[in-house]
């Protein structure tokens, strides 16, 4: 969906958000219970960086933020060319990439495996081919871009995990690829959700999903989110 689809949507959503009522934003993202990987990486020396595109960025850099253990989440572009990793190009659904977060994270405070865990649960729908919720295109497809044979080896195995297991309905369309670059979205992209917490679309959409975060994860819950613009002040 492009930015000014977008905006012209989001009238229409907060007309229908204030005549059903506030509840109804609370089963905008329904969570999944989902049992941990039972393979996961081994906690290594420093840290790590993992790609996760499931729909909108917002959302997803906004749950990631809130994870303990998380030193950064940069929304961005990840799955096609350095020359087209820009947002009205990459909302044409033609360039090849997807709308991704780039999670850098310490292993010793935080797995690559629980990381999975939580994307899987509460940032997204991992059935849901090619769209998440009102955002349509491949742009918002559920991949995964792994850093190398460990991560590629765990995200491959707790797939088939959870498709044996049959936690949810329909089989889980996530891709797993590797890496081949991530580009950095434009500056007013990042930490959307955490400077605009009254904006429809993070209200209807997202928002739910950082309280699924608190109650589902506790004990991997921050209330104070890391933030792009803090990190680089």
């Amino acid at each position: 969906m492009s930015m000014s689809y977008r905006r012209r949507s989001l009238a229409a959503l907060a007309a229908t958000l204030l005549s059903i009522g506030a509840s109804a934003a609370g089963a905008a993202e329904d969570a999944v219970v989902i049992p941990p990987p039972a393979v996961d990486e081994a906690a290594g020396a420093g840290t790590e960086t993992a790609i996760f595109a499931g729909g909108c960025f917002w959302g997803v850099q906004g749950v990631f933020q809130h994870v303990k253990g998380v030193k950064s989440a940069v929304s961005g572009y990840a799955g096609g060319k350095a020359g087209t990793a820009q947002y009205e190009t990459v909302s044409t659904g033609a360039t090849g990439h997807a709308e991704s977060v780039e999670v850098t994270f310490d292993p010793k405070e935080v797995s690559y495996g629980k990381l999975l865990q939580i994307f899987f649960s509460v940032a997204h729908n991992p059935t849901q081919l090619n769209f998440q919720g009102p955002d349509q295109g491949t742009q918002y497809r559920s991949a995964l871009f792994v850093a190398g044979p460990e991560q590629r080896k765990v995200a491959e195995h707790y797939i088939g995990q959870l498709d044996k297991a049959h936690v949810f309905a329909q089989p889980i369309v996530t891709k797993v690829s590797d890496t081949t670059g991530f580009y950095p979205a434009e500056a007013y992209h990042q930490d959307f959700l955490t400077l605009n917490p009254t904006y429809p679309y993070i209200v209807y959409n997202d928002l739910p999903k950082i309280e699924n975060l608190k109650s589902l994860f506790p004990a991997d819950y921050r209330s104070e989110p890391v933030l792009v613009r803090k990190a680089k002040g």
